[in-house]
């Protein structure tokens, strides 16, 4: 959530913001006048308040009056607030100044490419034409038991996630990160608080339980960046990191048609995931030493790829700015989305009350999240990049000393 003080100081600069990220910048003027209003009524309800108390039992039926008028007020303090907080929702984060401006992925900027692309002597295979003669990966008997999106990984595909697993928290853990296996499911308010279903677009993605009390996460942040709600951190805790290993849900709401066959864009996923609480200042930093996490890890894996700076319009709500990853799938004969890493500022933050003791007072953190392994996509990339002419697939020599077995065959 923005800060309804920066919005009163800086209307415009709020208008430009959001207006990069297609939204309506009329809907500022609307929130300024039932901020004003709200604040009407809570200056009035508190003066009527204070002189209630100051005429304690002296004067009771003057007392009695004052309290009728509170009451009077109090229903319209409280619909002003609600639609005053409603519309604070729908405002997304503001994006920082480089980030590209465009309306979707067409106005991403391809910021580097690294790693050499496998020249091959033979016509390089799609992962699933490699996958499923070795019965690595079983879409057609996930399709009986759960519905398309979902698939069975087997034999050397399963030991492999383990080993993305364990080479993602040693790297990790070795810079200070905090392993975590964290809960799926979370109170909807807690995800709302992550920003993350405050449009019908977004609610469309979440599987929800209980009547919508609560909600399976999409990605581990979303369970790991409430862990610290109502909290008051020192400034010798910051940064504070975390790498959190969990399933993950989505409906895939609207990508029907999309890559329905394999395990590209299913609705169950397991992924390793790294999330920063800084300071203010530092986040910036922060969000390049996230993104150098994951080109870390992908150099290891010898993968090639590039890094891309995303468009306003193609950016979450709740982040400033973003960048991917995506891995060169020579089967496929493009570039996939593997990693992603945001920096939300203080968005999330303020609407989960995390703040910390600076010499300034007390402030509220910035928040960032970063892909570490997104499993299902690095064993679509790993099995692409690194096939044989035989149909058997290599293991990345980072991966061997975890998997005891170098060739898959």
């Amino acid at each position: 959530m923005l800060d309804i003080k920066f919005i009163r100081q800086n209307p415009e600069k709020v208008r430009e913001g959001i207006k990069k990220r297609g939204i309506d910048p009329a809907i500022v003027d609307r929130i300024l006048e039932l901020d004003e209003k709200r604040r009407i009524f809570i200056t009035s309800t508190e003066k009527l308040v204070s002189e209630q108390k100051k005429l304690g039992r002296d004067n009771i039926e003057e007392a009695r009056k004052l309290k009728e008028k509170i009451t009077e007020i109090t229903p319209d303090l409280k619909e002003t607030g609600e639609k005053f907080n409603e519309l604070m929702r729908q405002l997304p984060n503001l994006p920082f100044d480089d980030v590209p401006v465009g309306e979707d992925e067409k106005a991403n900027v391809v910021v580097r490419e690294v790693g050499k692309k496998e020249k091959f002597s033979f016509k390089p295979k799609e992962y699933l034409a490699i996958a499923e003669p070795l019965d690595l990966i079983d879409v057609k008997r996930a399709a009986k038991v759960s519905g398309t999106r979902f698939g069975y990984l087997k034999k050397e595909a399963a030991l492999l996630e383990v080993a993305l697993i364990n080479l993602a928290f040693d790297i990790l853990t070795k810079e200070g990160f905090v392993p975590v296996i964290p809960p799926v499911i979370i109170k909807t308010e807690v995800m709302e608080g992550m920003g993350y279903i405050d449009t019908p677009e977004d609610k469309a993605e979440r599987y929800f339980l209980e009547d919508g009390k609560f909600v399976l996460v999409g990605t581990s942040e979303q369970s790991i960046g409430p862990l610290h709600k109502d909290e008051i951190l020192t400034e010798k805790e910051l940064p504070r990191r975390y790498a959190a290993f969990s399933t993950c849900f989505r409906e895939e709401a609207g990508a029907y048609g999309k890559d329905t066959r394999g395990i590209l864009r299913v609705h169950q996923f397991d992924k390793v995931e790294m999330f920063s609480l800084c300071q203010p200042e530092k986040s910036k930093q922060e969000h390049e030493f996230l993104l150098k996490m994951e080109e870390k890890l992908m150099q290891l894996l010898k993968l090639p790829y590039r890094v891309v700076h995303l468009s306003t319009g193609d950016i979450a709500r709740p982040s400033a700015s973003t960048y991917d990853i995506e891995t060169w799938m020579p089967g496929q004969g493009q570039y996939r989305e593997t990693h992603s890493v945001s920096n939300c500022t203080d968005y999330q933050a303020r609407r989960l009350n995390i703040r910390y003791r600076s010499k300034k007072g007390t402030e509220f953190v910035h928040t960032l999240n970063g892909t570490a392994f997104a499993i299902g996509r690095m064993l679509i990339a790993i099995i692409e990049n690194y096939q044989k002419k035989d149909g058997s697939v290599e293991v990345p020599k980072a991966l061997q000393k975890y998997t005891g077995f170098k060739t898959i065959k």
